[in-house]
């Protein structure tokens, strides 16, 4: 009898199989807190299987052509786009987003695809000369090859749209996969392996999806040598563990994030509050870029304050599939009790609380919080809630101070009516990017981003991203 997609996605994909297991991940509609469905979580002897696939395909995957795989990156996102809505809705089930993001979601996976198509037929080698004593009449071809074998470990929080930031530059440049999507949201992961599956790939083994728990398998996959680099999406913590565990591999990790918005005298206060409300509740918070912090001027502090509380209120909670709904759960509530210690630290270290501060099951209310102490942990923690933290800062000085004390370097903003005040924050910032006079946005990936510090190692993007998993060999003449 013929696999339904349903059973499908129900299942882990290894060496072009689709396998069932006993045990079994729970998956959790965060529409109406039920089941979504229950899922097969890889067993290690899967996963080792799935990194054996892998290396057998890398030798067929090697001899492929930019040709061929642009061509599969432009298949998969016609696969992507003709399930649309088959995926907008899991995306709503599984990760708890409004339906007109997740819409945005399935837009963005795909035209990330089609994005891996461009720049891998515009990715070039060298032609070089010889030009020191000895070396006379030397001439080298430099040409990019793969990496090898790839392990995508993707998040939450962008479930389909993170994961095509890791797959299909991978893919694109010639790569074999093991793809690990966050146990609470494998689905939307699992039906893009149903579209792979469906393209004529040169080895079975070219694309392998296996969901289950980081204690399950996680240590399986990243410990295993047969891997050449890890791509990941996740806390600083989890990444940490994960390059304490990889060894001699490429790392490709962006990690947690703390960004500072900061807003001085002369900045568009509108624009400044609009870009703080909407950097911290889009997606409930759950965002590396989220806006975790505003600082703010002293002189501006009160009214930054009164500004963001008015437009809170334009972020309604309600159903999912509502159109007009701007804001759903947490993942969990788990996480939604993390975002109360972090907000009730600070109101006990003498923050205000202007607004929210109330949760109910995995439902946090936008909250406002005023004159936060340094000392809070909201301030140096990834609180990755629908949280606005506005501290006090008296000069550019103490601004870059309270900007840099953190060991969480992904994002940052800066709004000022002043360029040159604005480059010289953005120069001074310890960060991978710096928006001016907006709030940070990763966007397709057109831009390279990631994070210094404890926020990653590397930068993504689909050009960046392709880099990262291609290695230059030189033939000398």
């Amino acid at each position: 009898m013929e696999t339904t997609a349903a059973q499908r996605r129900e299942r882990v994909y290894v060496d072009g199989e689709w396998l069932g297991g006993e045990k079994r991940l729970t998956v959790t509609d965060l529409a109406d807190g039920g089941t979504f469905a229950e899922v097969t979580s890889a067993t290690p002897a899967q996963a080792r299987d799935a990194l054996a696939a892998a290396q057998a395909a890398k030798p067929a995957m090697r001899e492929t052509t930019v040709v061929e795989r642009a061509g599969w990156m432009n298949e998969i996102a016609d696969g992507l786009e003709a399930r649309k809505e088959e995926l907008a809705e899991v995306i709503v089930r599984e990760a708890g987003k409004p339906i007109s993001s997740a819409r945005g979601e399935v837009d963005s996976a795909a035209e990330r695809f089609r994005r891996a198509a461009e720049e891998i037929r515009h990715m070039k080698g060298q032609y070089r000369e010889g030009t020191t004593a000895g070396h006379e009449g030397w001439e080298a071809i430099v040409k990019h090859e793969p990496i090898g074998a790839v392990l995508c470990i993707t998040p939450y929080n962008y479930p389909l749209a993170t994961t095509a930031l890791q797959v299909a530059p991978a893919l694109a440049a010639g790569n074999a996969i093991v793809l690990k999507p966050a146990s609470k949201t494998p689905i939307s992961a699992a039906i893009l392996a149903e579209v792979i599956s469906e393209v004529d790939l040169p080895h079975e083994g070219a694309f392998n999806y296996v969901a289950g728990s980081a204690s399950d398998i996680g240590d399986v996959l990243a410990g295993d040598d047969r891997i050449n680099a890890i791509a990941m999406t996740g806390s600083s913590g989890a990444g940490k563990h994960v390059a304490k565990e990889s060894g001699m591999v490429n790392l490709h990790m962006e990690l947690g994030g703390n960004a500072p918005e900061i807003v001085f005298p002369d900045a568009d206060l509108d624009a400044a509050a609009a870009a703080a409300t909407k950097g911290s509740l889009k997606y409930a918070g759950q965002r590396c870029s989220a806006v975790s912090r505003v600082l703010a001027h002293e002189d501006v502090h009160d009214e930054i304050v009164a500004k963001i509380e008015g437009q809170m209120d334009e972020w309604p909670i309600g159903d999912l599939f509502d159109e007009d709904t701007a804001l759903g759960p947490l993942i969990s509530e788990d996480q939604a009790e993390w975002v109360d210690e972090l907000v009730q630290d600070a109101v006990e270290k003498g923050a205000t609380l202007v607004r929210g501060g109330e949760r109910d099951g995995n439902f946090y209310e936008p909250t406002l919080l005023a004159d936060v102490p340094h000392d809070a942990r909201i301030v140096h923690e990834e609180q990755f809630g629908p949280v606005a933290a506005v501290t006090k800062f008296e000069s550019e000085a103490d601004a870059l101070d309270l900007a840099n004390g953190n060991d969480l370097a992904l994002d940052a903003a800066v709004f000022t009516a002043d360029h040159d005040r604005a480059m010289r924050m953005a120069n001074a910032i310890d960060a991978g990017g710096v928006r001016i006079n907006g709030a940070p946005s990763h966007g397709l990936g057109d831009i390279p981003f990631g994070g210094n510090k404890d926020s990653g190692i590397g930068r993504e993007g689909i050009d960046a991203s392709i880099h990262a998993f291609v290695r230059k060999k030189s033939i000398i003449l």
